[in-house]
């Protein structure tokens, strides 16, 4: 598990503590949406319905893949 700290929407402090795989792919997604951790950390908690930042970043990293991989499927000629 990794505890980092971050600051959502430029003004409040908080931490999450997830898995170091979680945490790599998230930040392979902001990379990939040429944003800032940061800035993906305060996205996913401006939309997220779960009450803990953590499960929802957990949450969005999962759906993310899943909808890519979907995507994949659906342009791959059979």
């Amino acid at each position: 598990m990794i505890k980092i700290s971050v600051l959502i929407a430029n003004r409040h402090a908080t931490s999450i503590t997830i898995e170091e795989e979680f945490m790599t792919a998230l930040s392979e997604i902001a990379a990939a949406q040429k944003m800032s951790r940061n800035a993906l950390i305060t996205q996913i908690d401006k939309t997220r319905t779960n009450e803990n930042l953590s499960s929802a970043v957990r949450i969005y990293v999962l759906q993310y893949y899943q909808n890519l991989n979907e995507l994949k499927q659906k342009t791959m000629p059979l």
